[in-house]
């Protein structure tokens, strides 16, 4: 059995959260990016927001709201995305981070691991 690697993984780890966005959130990202670092995988997904969503956010409180109901949106299905993870890598996901630039529309996730993927790849 041939060894996945670190290159292959990221790839997939994009492919699915891609997929994800497509047939949880309705729309996908223009373009992912997938980072194995240490025990951390950082997702990096730009083109998120609508048209709409950019002219609110040219106020603070339209700013916030976008970023509310976006992290909303994400957290409610944080439980698939753990899975997602964890089925690719075979490791738990031990915690999850996100967050959105209502000024480029890019969102960063960061999934923590229980252990160091990273060096187990290499």
């Amino acid at each position: 059995m041939s060894k996945v690697t670190k290159g292959s993984l990221e790839a997939d780890i994009s492919k699915s959260i891609t997929q994800w966005e497509k047939d949880f959130l309705g729309r996908g990202s223009i373009a992912v990016k997938s980072d194995i670092v240490r025990d951390m995988i950082i997702v990096t997904l730009r083109g998120i927001l609508t048209p709409a969503e950019y002219k609110v956010s040219e106020t603070k409180e339209g700013m916030l709201a976008i970023k509310k109901n976006r992290a909303a949106l994400v957290e409610s299905g944080v439980a698939e995305l753990n899975k997602i993870i964890s089925d690719l890598t075979g490791e738990q996901v031990t915690c999850f981070h996100t967050d959105i630039s209502t000024q480029t529309g890019e969102r960063v996730m960061v999934f923590r691991l229980g252990k160091d993927l990273e060096n187990s790849l290499n």
